[in-house]
């Protein structure tokens, strides 16, 4: 992991992404673990990691949008003397317009993100019972929801032990880059920080991260302790949305999900082999990341529409290294590595899981049935 930038680094960075972050992703690059890059002569800057001979960058550079081009020339440049390539990750529309007339660049649709308009949020509540009931269980549990401010958060050890206890529960191992799930040693100025609590004990909570250039916010992460009832993310999100609207903000998301159906006639454009990589990925893999249920999620929030995301490279046909790169970037080690950690992982889990209804007798109760 790269040394964490100087304070005098991270402030200029954080000014930056205030004034132009536009990218979805834009302030998840003042979290740890991300290395910046400057521009010389324009007020610009990236955040990007190492990864298998590619430097793979958090979504685009930061900048006023007439000088996105110039600067990714100037980065890649920068990326070209070390003999690396660059792959822009969680890129959005503006880039890829930007670079689409470039022989020099490819890119590929990685998934969408849903997207709501805050102020039109009561009309998903009225209209989707389901929703409501969700949020009911939350509420007749005693759940109620608090907004704290960013150097409380960053100290707060029952959030921190929350974040333990949700991390614990994945398959795989923890991911990084545009996943990091330790946002509380990340910057937190700007950041809108909501907690869930249940009998005075914090059991979830909230961390949305700002979209300045769009009026908007990105629902960056919802950690859950399993003792937290039904309808306990649901009552976070709903009251994210009434703070943003209350803020007058027009844009909102959650976060990109990955091979999601609504991106299906972009996936369509990808190369053959990867069109085939990430079906197989769809119909297998869900024991380990569930795209299905990610999806599902925000489906039943009614988004307002799905924007793609992408990835962009700098080749002219996007390869199967850039594709190794970028799950080396999320996952921190070998990709091969963390699909393995993840395999032992759920065997282990489906170990312990049998062992427990052998204890309680439920598998020899079951075998005596007809």
């Amino acid at each position: 992991m790269p040394l964490r930038p100087s304070a005098d680094r991270l402030n200029l960075a954080r000014d930056i992404v205030v004034q132009y972050g536009w990218n979805t992703t834009a302030y998840q690059i003042l979290n740890p673990g991300i290395e910046l890059w400057f521009s010389s002569g324009k007020r610009a800057v990236l955040g990007y990691t190492r990864s298998a001979g590619m430097l793979v960058v958090a979504g685009a550079p930061i900048c006023a949008s007439e000088t996105l081009v110039s600067v990714c020339a100037e980065f890649e440049n920068f990326a070209r003397r070390e003999g690396r390539g660059v792959c822009y990750v969680c890129a959005e529309d503006r880039i890829r317009a930007a670079l689409a007339g470039s022989a020099g660049h490819s890119a590929i649709t990685l998934g969408a993100q849903p997207v709501w308009n805050p102020h039109s949020w009561p009309t998903v509540i009225h209209a989707r019972a389901s929703l409501r009931a969700q949020l009911n269980r939350a509420i007749n549990k005693g759940v109620v929801v608090e907004a704290i401010g960013g150097p409380r958060a960053a100290g707060d050890a029952e959030l921190r032990r929350v974040l333990e206890e949700w991390v614990e529960a994945r398959h795989l191992p923890p991911l990084h880059f545009l996943v990091e799930p330790n946002v509380l040693d990340g910057v937190l100025t700007d950041r809108m920080v909501l907690v869930a609590r249940q009998e005075e004990k914090v059991i979830a909570f909230l961390v949305a991260s700002p979209i300045r250039a769009r009026e908007g916010y990105l629902v960056e992460l919802v950690a859950r302790s399993p003792r937290a009832p039904n309808g306990t993310s649901e009552l976070l999100i709903d009251s994210a949305m009434r703070s943003f609207a209350a803020e007058g903000c027009q844009y909102a998301t959650l976060g990109l999900v990955a091979l999601a159906h609504a991106a299906d006639p972009e996936l369509e454009n990808n190369p053959h082999w990867l069109r085939a990589l990430m079906y197989f990925a769809r119909a297998h893999a869900n024991r380990f990341y569930s795209f299905r249920g990610l999806e599902q999620f925000r489906l039943k929030m009614s988004p307002d529409r799905w924007d793609p995301v992408y990835a962009v490279s700098n080749e002219s046909r996007f390869s199967l290294r850039t594709l190794y790169a970028v799950g080396g970037a999320f996952s921190g080690i070998s990709p091969w590595i963390a699909i393995a950690l993840g395999l032992r992982k759920a065997v282990a889990d489906e170990f312990h899981t049998l062992s427990r209804r052998w204890t309680r007798g439920d598998i020899a109760t079951q075998s005596l049935r007809p």
